[in-house]
């Protein structure tokens, strides 16, 4: 019966079971025998050229060799010993097989979260569905083909959003079970006693991509069919108010645009900032001289290039950068900035991010909206059509957006709050914030952050 081997003799060049091992602890000459292994593949282990066991490492030539190698093909190479070479190499793997387990726990952590949004979603779309039927009651006959048109459509957009995350969480468990395949391998690995195994099998497991952490995860239960909500709660009063006057029921009638029909925009500080959005910048997005902090709510102009992986959704010629989040619905935030230019923006996320071509940068292409603010001036562009704008100077901006209507409004804040530019037009994609930094000439650096 065949035993399996328990070591190998580097000098006789067998591997040996247990019983046949003995003769190498009992006989003098032969325990001076360097021992090892066991050694799967021991020709792969012997030089070719000299027959000798090859137990240096050549990093010139990034392989191994035996001694007498480095007497004529690798001398004056830089040369360690095998072990040596595994042990560094060893760190590196244990490195890599780090950021595998922490990218499969943030894919799992983010996996959850997009279960939590599913449920939120069907759950506000469910208590919308209700508040929308209970609201049509109370108008009685007048409106109810509108209930019906307005229940189908809250449950597309559920339909539209649960599609939507679950193409996200069907990605996210082909990328865990993906790392997991990658993380066996690299355990696998750490644990082979072969050093020049480790070291042949290693460059090729090594070249794995890093996988990037995926971009966070919010949940806003109550925002994805507020909308809805609103505007139903608003043609009601507007009914009701109608129906207490002199009106009489045959002669009221309610249009899709009354039922509809956005809430005015709001006229103080007070009441935009009801709406405020937490907003974060995206790291895969910013531009290499673009420096983010304070949680990615601070983007900074730099010198010093950043050592970001290499992203396709990544600016690369123009220093910009794009939120995390995606906009719909009503939306108000703050800029607050100092130093030399720059642009407070909005944009689709299809805005492209490739080169130093107009079509790259924000408000010059029919993808995104730009004010651009210096010390001097005000300058609003989309599509590369420039309108110049007069207000008073101000390092706070705030931005309202209302998405269904169309409608964009740009403010200076200090102690009052001043329209600077309004935009009407029809939003056809969810929108991101933009932050594109420049120097005006009069300083050397842009700093800007976004204050909530």
């Amino acid at each position: 019966m065949k035993l399996k081997a328990s070591k190998t003799c580097l000098v006789c060049l067998v591997s040996y079971c247990r019983k046949h091992l003995q003769p190498h602890r009992d006989v003098a000459q032969l325990s001076k025998h360097t021992l090892a292994g066991p050694f799967k593949k021991l020709q792969e282990n012997i030089c070719f050229r000299h027959n000798e066991v090859m137990k240096i490492f050549c990093r010139t030539d990034q392989q191994t060799v035996c001694y007498l190698c480095l007497l004529d093909e690798h001398k004056g190479h830089e040369t360690v010993p095998a072990e040596t070479e595994r042990t560094e190499k060893q760190k590196e793997l244990e490195v890599r097989r780090l950021k595998i387990q922490q990218s499969i726990q943030n894919r799992e952590k983010d996996v959850k979260l997009l279960q939590q949004q599913v449920e939120a979603i069907i759950s506000s779309a469910d208590k919308t569905v209700v508040d929308s039927e209970k609201m049509f009651t109370e108008l009685i006959s007048l409106i109810q083909n509108r209930s019906s048109d307005v229940k189908q459509q809250i449950r597309s957009k559920q339909e539209t959003e649960v599609n939507r995350v679950k193409e996200v969480l069907e990605k996210l468990e082909k990328e865990i079970a993906e790392l997991k395949r990658k993380y066996a391998e690299l355990e696998q690995l750490s644990h082979t006693e072969d050093h020049n195994q480790f070291l042949h099998t290693y460059p090729s497991l090594s070249t794995l991509t890093d996988s990037t952490p995926s971009s966070s995860i919010s949940i806003c239960p109550q925002r994805y069919f507020e909308d809805v909500t609103a505007a139903l709660s608003e043609a009601r009063d507007k009914l009701q108010e109608f129906l207490r006057e002199k009106w009489t029921n045959s002669s009221l009638k309610v249009t899709e645009k009354d039922a509809l029909l956005s809430p005015p925009e709001p006229k103080t500080r007070a009441g935009f900032l009801k709406y405020s959005s937490e907003i974060t910048l995206d790291p895969n997005t910013a531009f290499p001289h673009v420096l983010l902090s304070e949680g990615n709510r601070k983007a900074t102009r730099v010198k010093q290039k950043q050592a970001y992986f290499h992203h396709p959704d990544r600016f690369s010629g123009w220093e910009q950068v794009l939120s995390r989040e995606s906009l719909t619905g009503r939306c108000y935030w703050e800029v607050e900035w100092r130093g030399g230019g720059v642009g407070v923006a909005v944009a689709y996320k299809n805005i492209r991010r490739i080169g130093k071509s107009y079509e790259c940068l924000f408000g010059f292409n029919d993808k995104s909206w730009a004010l651009c603010c210096d010390t001097n001036s005000y300058v609003f562009w989309h599509n590369n059509v420039q309108t110049k704008l007069s207000g008073p100077r101000s390092f706070r901006v705030g931005v309202y957006l209302d998405h269904s209507a169309g409608i964009m409004s740009f403010y200076s804040i200090s102690e009052t709050m001043t329209l600077l530019h309004r935009v009407q037009t029809t939003f056809t994609q969810p929108l991101s914030v933009g932050l594109w930094l420049w120097v005006d000439g009069v300083t050397n650096e842009s700093v800007l952050w976004i204050k909530l």
